[in-house]
């Protein structure tokens, strides 16, 4: 499909490229919605062609308007992903100008687009963004913390659905990918006494999580799929979990961090496999709600909490899967509100 085509497909507002050759910036601004009010732009560094920055930019605005709605915020969707320069970042110059010289290109775009940190970026390179426009969120919140403890707290209420009790006492829980998300999850489901399994693109970031938490089993990320446990946590990149890999899980419930583990072909297949899936949009929203409204690590994750409850009782007493129902929960929202038209 062509950029323009799933642009319109998916109701995107705009897609804007950046460049900026003395810093060796290059990066794709896209919004999704700004009904609710401006769109927050969840900003990712990462190694990664032009082609995969725009599509990822793509998804993950179309997560983060569903996500700010389902939460209650009045800010729209929006992304901004940063393609790693060829020079790399090790430089502290050199990332202050990289994150000055996105400050400076969004600046214009400051009435519909504020930025905030996601994957590979830190509340310090937020900061250097802020330098140079008014437009961002968090940058002295530690997002990833809390998304982590959100995501337990949602986990455990979907449990409660899935599995039948909230208690993570001798549950299975695969984590798949321990960066700063996955690695906030396993120290709150350790404590509580679950049977972890980890795996990660750098075996030695899950061997260093099992070294720190006793008990803990590791494995490759290409085995994690056929681990047989109670959930299957995806917390890495994005698409973890393709529609021909649906056969492999062995798990009842699927609650992460990360955003769009599934395509919406992948979520049918899950369905038909029997397995409840609690989307990122509802479950990962912890971090955002904190950099957005100033709340605390317990406020927004008890957010999480009733907002998961939530879609559960629906989807329980209607008998529609949670992610449908969580999906159209957060489009009435934005039909509703939208209906009232600008202030």
């Amino acid at each position: 499909m062509l950029i323009l085509e799933e642009m319109q497909a998916r109701g995107h507002e705009s897609l804007t490229i950046l460049q900026h050759a003395p810093s060796g910036l290059r990066a794709a601004l896209a919004v999704h919605s700004t009904v609710l009010g401006p769109a927050i732009a969840g900003v990712r560094l990462r190694e990664q062609d032009e082609e995969l920055a725009v599509r990822g930019a793509l998804a993950l605005s179309e997560s983060l308007t569903l996500k700010a709605a389902l939460a209650g915020l009045n800010y729209g969707g929006g992304a901004c992903v940063l393609m790693m320069p060829e020079t790399g970042v090790d430089d502290p110059h050199a990332r202050e100008a990289l994150f000055r010289a996105l400050g400076r290109q969004v600046r214009p775009l400051a009435s519909r687009a504020v930025l905030t940190e996601d994957i590979g970026v830190t509340p310090a390179d937020i900061a250097f963004v802020g330098q140079e426009t008014p437009a961002t969120l968090g940058m002295n919140t530690d997002t990833s913390a809390i998304t982590g403890y959100g995501v337990y707290r949602g986990m455990k209420a979907a449990a409660r659905f899935a599995l039948g009790a909230e208690s993570m006492r001798g549950v299975r829980v695969v984590i798949m990918g321990v960066g700063a998300v996955g690695r906030s999850l396993a120290t709150h489901l350790h404590r509580e006494g679950a049977k972890l399994t980890v795996a990660d693109e750098r075996s030695e970031r899950a061997q260093a999580l099992a070294d720190q938490l006793s008990g803990v089993e590791v494995v490759p990320c290409r085995s994690a799929l056929d681990v047989p446990s109670d959930i299957f946590a995806p917390c890495g990149f994005g698409h973890s979990i393709h529609s021909a890999d649906v056969p492999r899980l062995q798990c009842r419930l699927i609650a992460g961090g990360e955003h769009h583990p599934l395509t919406r072909r992948g979520e049918e297949a899950v369905k038909e496999a029997g397995i409840v899936y609690m989307p990122d949009f509802a479950i990962n929203s912890a971090g955002l709600i904190a950099a957005a409204t100033g709340a605390d690590m317990n406020a927004a994750a008890e957010q999480v909490y009733q907002t998961i409850s939530r879609i559960t009782h629906v989807a329980e007493q209607y008998s529609k899967p949670p992610s449908v129902v969580a999906r159209r929960m957060a489009e009435r929202r934005i039909e509703l509100i939208g209906s009232l038209g600008r202030a």
